[in-house]
């Protein structure tokens, strides 16, 4: 009884609920604050370099932004597009933060043989990379 406790409060921890497409584009107009780069990158681990990639810069240019300052619009847009895809592959892949971390460094033949990151340089990538989560949540060929 004890381990599964333990299973439960360590699955807590990934359940977390996507915003809404209208709720992305309202907060992207607004602009997020720049310490919220620092929170979806800890969801997974993922690289300063990675950041920058997925969000349209630089490393050095994400790095000059101070962190309560807010993004542009197409920065925010791709910082909370990331935020949703991380959630719904910590939700495919429960909670598994290495698995998610190692699926999005691969490349993958439903993604013309590139990685999840290197789609993501796009907001169609986005879409794209979400629809293979979901073929995987559904047990379909990804």
């Amino acid at each position: 009884m004890a381990e599964y406790k333990m299973f439960e409060d360590r699955a807590a921890s990934y359940h977390a609920t996507p915003i809404s497409d209208f709720s992305v584009i309202r907060a992207s107009r607004e602009g997020v604050d720049r310490s919220l780069v620092d929170t979806v990158s800890n969801l997974v681990k993922l690289t300063d370099n990675e950041m920058a990639y997925l969000l349209g810069m630089t490393p050095r240019n994400l790095h000059r932004i101070p962190v309560d300052k807010r993004l542009g619009t197409d920065a925010s847009e791709r910082l909370l597009l990331l935020k949703n895809i991380l959630i719904h592959a910590l939700d495919t892949f429960e909670g598994k933060e290495t698995i998610v971390r190692n699926w999005l460094r691969t490349p993958l033949f439903e993604l013309n043989d590139q990685s999840p990151l290197q789609m993501m340089d796009t907001i169609t990538g986005f879409s794209l990379v979400d629809d293979v989560l979901g073929r995987l949540d559904y047990g379909l060929p990804a």
